[in-house]
């Protein structure tokens, strides 16, 4: 069941809606989100009782075990077209089909970005202490073109299990604000079904001792003077 509540503004050119969002899951799990868009993008801040944050970034590097059940009505099977190594997931790249509420199949190439390489107005927008970068892509321009847009997922820890933030930025496109809030019906759904198979699923791979095939890649982030950096690569 779901309950959503909205209200917009527009101020100049900054668009900017605000909502709450909260998702049940078979008894098991309750989310609240709030969405917000202006000049920067569309955002989805949520939390989760019972998912840490080992547990998210181990699910960036396993996508594979885990894409149908994140979002089990518009998903299809995950293809690793760069597969991650064990501790190694920058410039790894997802093959993910996927059909969205407006009908548009996408067969995104998703590729892990390195924040070093990064203009600063997208690494500003990191506040929190884990997070993973995308940038979507076509077939014609993975190899060697710019992201059409990215999406950046941060959280951190609290004492009940995680909160965050999952962003989608401009790319080479511009997305309208229209667009942008059929991302968040999407993304929503995502980020509230971790709550119910994550746990259980990173339980059950631990038994999984061979990286090759149950990587990992802590996500911590710091910032230096440099810019942001994860902090284990």
């Amino acid at each position: 069941m779901m309950s959503v509540a909205t209200t917009g503004k527009s101020e100049g050119n900054d668009q900017q809606w605000r909502g709450y969002v909260t998702t049940r899951r078979q008894g098991e799990t309750s989310v609240e989100m709030r969405v917000t868009q202006n000049q920067a993008g569309t955002h989805i801040d949520w939390d989760h009782d019972g998912v840490t944050p080992r547990m998210i970034d181990w699910f960036w590097s396993n996508m594979e075990k885990a894409n149908l059940l994140w979002h089990p009505e518009q998903h299809e099977p995950l293809e690793w077209y760069v597969r991650p190594e064990h501790g190694r997931i920058l410039g790894s790249v997802h093959i993910a089909p996927q059909t969205w509420d407006d009908g548009t199949r996408q067969n995104l190439y998703i590729k892990t970005q390195d924040p070093r390489e990064l203009p600063r107005d997208i690494t500003d927008l990191i506040v929190s202490s884990h997070c993973y970068i995308a940038g979507g892509y076509t077939e014609d321009t993975i190899d060697h073109g710019e992201p059409m847009g990215y999406r950046i997922h941060q959280w951190q820890g609290t004492d009940a299990g995680v909160v965050g933030r999952s962003s989608a930025l401009p790319g080479l496109k511009k997305d309208t604000p229209e667009e942008g809030l059929i991302w968040v019906e999407h993304c929503k759904q995502e980020i509230g079904n971790w709550g119910v198979f994550l746990p259980q699923l990173y339980g059950l791979y631990r038994v999984v001792t061979n990286t090759s095939h149950n990587p990992f890649s802590d996500l911590t982030v710091e910032r230096t003077e440099a810019g942001l950096r994860y902090r284990h690569t």
